[in-house]
């Protein structure tokens, strides 16, 4: 049987672990590192890079190199999220038909499920290439406060990259399965989850072995990135201020002021204070510019002050769903990459009066969840129970557009419940069902997840038919929602499956898409393996045969010079058919040579050691 591997999706960087005698293991990917960046980039020659090779070649690609896409993940064009992405980020998004985003790479539009599939093909590449096995399930995780779209277009982005998506869970939760995968004792966990793009609190119970999620909040749009935008921000104001030269329509020099931003923050979290060094940024009449400053911890911190502060809310809200005092958590957890700031810390132990516990690698424990998560479908570990919640309110739309709550936020899941409506108006025929996700009372203000019409109502007074509405949550956070009217039996039913804003259709096409382009990453590969041995017998032959060619019979010179010819031609060529077999020939040549020498000094050899003559002796006459 197949291992089910774990996969910590993230929005910055991805992590993949899978479970094995009870122990977690975080496997490296192809370049040997233990997380991959969450990076696709499509360059000119219509090459396709994923993770550091993509984030390599950014500063001279920015408009072809595609990075936070999870921010944009199961969102609308013209949502305040997206809105503010497109003042920022170097590369295009563009409207869809029906208002999804799509991202512009030169002759087509990607949409982000199919970006961040790119990057899951390369995680289930990776862990095939180290189990040596086929890899086909997985456990992928997502943010606690993802709505249903957005979930939705998680498990759509590990179809398209050829897996069977077994379960979406949340990432704290995740986190907390791996906290207390060896621990006995009963406590209740915070665990405050700040990455690369978004932040999620969950309140957890851990008891003998089962882990109860009591509330979880959040918000889906801060992470690192924020803070990355605040540095950068600060930086151009004060080149600005200096030189009179606006940066923001250099994509260029905004890709150099991006990394020299996340830089200087990572170094921050152990410095009081790092230079930004930025030579020939801009210029002008006068010259080249460079951006070259100091930035200190302290500024950072006034600089991103708000965006601390905005955890705050959330942290409350859980509590106060968990019905729980800050002195009633036993340990608070620290997950996500942007939790290495020294601050962070600081505000978490403000907020819930403790020291978090920062011991468990932030960059790996979720994905370690994933394949506790993993472990446990499978029934390696059967000593563990995973009680989840709904992370948002769901309902329909009634009269006077207000949004009736059927299924309340942090209600456990898997869950359904039913809840019974009439109509509005006499001899009504048909009712509309619209699906909402949300806190709000009014129903615009919240998410929508789909509308369908119940028909076939039988004739009679306002208020006088009955519609059982059920809403069911399954174990993954997606939902079905089933409308039935008593009196007839006739029933409608919507699964938010389309919600991601993708069809099946476009779903199998971008399936089938990442099937064609395994293929040609494959034959790349075979092609650069293939390349890079030839070029190094070539190197290798020419300096030996250098050194000795004098040596050699003239027979012997004009195979080798033929080969090496061959070789020389063949070496820029990118079948890996014709690369093997130009490298072959040169083997074969160079061994010739290599043979032919080894005779040569071995029969001198043999001429040097040949016992002398004896000398004539003079006969003693008896």
């Amino acid at each position: 049987m197949s291992k089910i591997i774990g996969i910590d999706l993230g929005t910055t960087n991805c992590c993949v672990a899978y479970l094995e005698g009870g122990e977690a293991h975080v496997i490296p990917n192809q370049e040997g590192a233990r997380t991959t960046p969450s990076i696709v980039a499509f360059t000119d020659k219509g090459e396709r890079l994923v993770g550091q090779l993509a984030k390599r070649q950014s500063l001279i690609n920015p408009r072809g190199t595609l990075y936070a896409v999870k921010r944009l993940i199961g969102r609308k064009y013209e949502s305040a999220e997206v809105t503010e992405a497109r003042n920022r980020l170097p590369y295009e998004l563009v409207n869809a038909p029906n208002g999804d985003i799509r991202i512009k790479i030169t002759d087509k539009d990607l949409a982000p499920p199919e970006i961040s599939a790119i990057v899951l093909q390369k995680l289930r590449d990776a862990a095939e290439a180290f189990l040596h096995e086929k890899v086909m399930e997985a456990i992928i995780t997502c943010p606690a406060y993802f709505n249903d779209s957005q979930r939705q277009a998680t498990r759509d982005a590990g179809i398209i990259a050829g897996l069977e998506v077994l379960r979406i869970i949340n990432e704290p939760t995740a986190a907390a399965l791996a906290y207390g995968l060896n621990k006995q004792k009963a406590e209740t966990i915070a665990v405050f989850d700040l990455g690369g793009g978004t932040f999620d609190i969950s309140i957890l119970e851990l008891q003998e072995g089962v882990f109860k999620v009591l509330s979880t909040s959040g918000d889906t749009y801060l992470g690192g990135e924020d803070f990355d935008q605040r540095i950068m921000e600060h930086l151009i104001e004060e080149f600005k201020h200096t030189t009179n030269i606006d940066l923001h329509n250099d994509k260029m020099a905004l890709q150099r002021v991006k990394e020299a931003s996340e830089k200087a923050k990572c170094e921050l979290s152990t410095a009081v204070e790092t230079e930004v060094n930025l030579p020939f940024i801009s210029g002008d009449k006068t010259g080249p510019k460079h951006l070259v400053t100091k930035l200190s911890r302290s500024k950072l911190e006034q600089l991103c002050d708000e965006l601390l502060e905005r955890t705050r809310g959330p942290c409350e809200q859980a509590l106060k769903d968990a019905k729980l005092a800050p002195d009633q958590i036993d340990t608070v957890l620290l997950v996500g990459g942007q939790t290495r700031m020294p601050k962070v810390a600081s505000v978490v132990e403000k907020i819930f009066g403790k020291i978090p516990n920062n011991s468990i690698n932030p960059d790996e424990v979720v994905a370690i969840g994933a394949a506790i998560q993993g472990s446990i479908i499978k029934g390696e570990v059967q000593d563990l129970i995973l009680m989840d919640v709904a992370s948002l309110s769901l309902g329909i739309e009634t009269k006077g557009g207000t949004f009736t709550k059927v299924i309340e936020r942090n209600t456990p899941i898997p869950t359904n419940k039913s809840m019974t409506f009439t109509t509005v108006q006499d001899n009504q025929k048909m009712v509309r069902v619209h699906v909402l996700q949300g806190e709000r009372e009014i129903a615009e203000m919240n998410k929508s997840l789909g509308v369908f019409m119940l028909t076939g109502i039988p004739e009679s007074p306002a208020g006088t038919p009955h519609i059982d509405v059920t809403f069911t949550i399954d174990a993954n956070g997606i939902v079905d929602v089933t409308a039935v009217d008593r009196a007839s039996g006739n029933k409608q039913e919507i699964q938010i499956s389309a919600s991601s804003g993708l069809t099946e259709t476009e779903i199998q096409r971008m399936i089938e898409s990442a099937r064609e382009f395994s293929d040609e990453d494959k034959a790349r590969k075979e092609m650069i393996k293939w390349q890079t041995r030839l070029e190094s017998l070539i190197a290798s032959s020419q300096a030996s045969f250098n050194e000795v060619q004098n040596l050699l019979k003239a027979e012997d010179r004009r195979t080798f010079e033929a080969a090496m010819e061959e070789a020389k031609k063949v070496v820029t060529k990118t079948d890996p058919s014709e690369l093997k077999i130009a490298h072959d020939h040169l083997e074969l040549a160079a061994r010739a040579i290599s043979n032919s020498l080894m005779e040569m000094f071995g029969a001198q050899q043999k001429q040097q050691g040949k016992p002398a003559e004896p000398a004539p002796t003079e006969q003693k006459q008896s």
